[in-house]
């Protein structure tokens, strides 16, 4: 969690940094589409500041108030996150259709030179925060990548409406604003992708069949268990949370079926570590 925080902070001195120079040069240089990507950094930084704030209040260890833990708080910052990226698409797109509408001049030659570092070095954001986020297994961290990449694809986008509106003369300078219109679209499919995954996450959607089949090959891998069944499995954060009914032998005392359920939560959560709680109800076999 630690490392996803770390990360949040360097996205967010990035995006102040490229934000400032994207909307001096957008202003300067004459580019509605170098301006909408202005904007769609600042969305990114106050997107860093909630994914670190949500990071940060998911780190929190469990208590009496939150027996659970504060996990969850990481599911519904990524879904502010995506719910930002869909309010900047649409005022993006407003803008954009705006300035189609009205005759203005033709960008800068410069500004393209400012559009290809923004996207190399949101590119190289990018992918380093993607590599932290599967191995942090963090919707909030991937969410926070996939900003990095659509900052990526509207500067890649303001790039090639730049060029035709120099290329093409007097009469393309909207070119420049198509351009935006295409990211706003680009912003918004982004925003949705976030937004679904963390929606399932706080209903409690079931994780993926390879979760389930690594909590039971880790139960069947205890001397005495004889079967397992009602494996239910739930994602708090990084986190998962689980619980397991356990068939044993009937003859077991009661001291017995205590020990083996112990057992059972000390090997599921040695070989899944992502398994954060494990309940486990003890039942007869009821097996031939």
């Amino acid at each position: 969690m630690h490392q996803g925080i770390q990360l949040a902070r360097t996205g967010l001195v990035v995006n102040a940094a490229l934000a400032l120079a994207k909307l001096l040069a957008g202003v300067l240089g004459h580019s509605y589409a170098l301006i909408a990507d202005a904007v769609e950094s600042i969305a990114d930084i106050f997107s860093s500041l909630v994914v670190w704030s949500g990071l940060r209040v998911a780190a929190r260890n469990a208590d009496e108030r939150y027996p659970f833990g504060y996990g969850k708080a990481e599911s519904i910052s990524t879904f502010i996150v995506g719910l930002m990226l869909v309010g900047a698409a649409l005022g993006i797109a407003i803008e954009a259709v705006r300035e189609i509408l009205t005759p203005h001049h033709a960008p800068a030659p410069f500004t393209l030179a400012v559009l290809v570092a923004v996207v190399a070095i949101k590119e190289v954001l990018f992918r380093r925060v993607s590599r932290s986020a599967v191995e942090l297994g963090s919707g909030a961290v991937a969410a926070d990548a996939w900003h990095h990449r659509a900052d990526a694809i509207t500067s890649a986008a303001a790039f090639v409406g730049i060029s035709v509106a120099l290329l093409g003369g007097p009469g393309w300078e909207m070119a420049d604003d198509w351009a935006a219109l295409l990211a706003s679209g680009i912003v918004l499919y982004n925003g949705v992708r976030i937004m679904r995954p963390a929606l399932a996450e706080l209903m409690d959607q079931s994780p993926d069949d390879e979760v389930f089949r690594a909590v039971e090959a880790a139960a069947h891998a205890v001397d005495g268990v004889l079967a397992t069944e009602k494996l239910r499995i739930r994602k708090s954060g990084t986190r998962y949370l689980l619980e397991l009914h356990v068939q044993a032998d009937p003859g077991l005392s009661l001291f017995e079926a205590h020990v083996l359920s112990g057992k059972v939560k000390g090997r599921i959560r040695s070989q899944v570590p992502r398994v954060e709680g494990v309940l486990v109800h003890m039942e007869p076999f009821e097996g031939a």
